[in-house]
């Protein structure tokens, strides 16, 4: 098994830990996807990840690069997470048309995934790609 990223800021740290564990596992999964796709993609260099809204937020750490990436458990079921954009950007329409069968959306702002079922990591790791340089793609249009 792969090992796991070290937290660098204890807050975010205890917002993982704080999961119910069914989820800690899954949560941490889409964490090491969002690193992993920043290493992988041209452009977006390190990462920040700090707090947003009090979820795991990723975004990187030169500005103008891409846009933040969160995660975060959804409350009501306990059963259901989810990968979190910027409402007001192209990226969840854009996810939509390229993805809509392979994915759950919530809104303009969520990709939701069910603990137990498969997560579709290629088409994930793309609609993160796009949304870490996000802001380099808008400035080439």
């Amino acid at each position: 098994m792969k090992r796991r990223r070290p937290f660098k800021d204890a807050a975010v740290r205890a917002v993982f830990e704080a999961y119910p564990a069914r989820l800690r596992a899954d949560i941490l999964s889409l964490r090491e996807l969002i690193f992993d796709t920043a290493d992988e993609t041209e452009g977006v260099g390190a990462l920040v990840e700090t707090l947003k809204w009090g979820q795991p937020a990723y975004v990187p750490s030169k500005p103008g690069i891409g846009s933040t990436v969160r995660i975060d458990a959804l409350k009501p079921t306990g059963q259901e997470y989810g990968m979190f954009f910027h409402c007001q950007t192209t990226l969840v329409p854009t996810f939509r048309e390229l993805y809509g069968n392979r994915f759950l959306f919530q809104g303009n702002r969520a990709i939701v995934f069910s603990h137990g079922k498969k997560v579709p990591w290629d088409a994930l790791g793309h609609c993160v790609a796009l949304a870490l340089t996000y802001h380099l793609k808008v400035r080439r249009r």
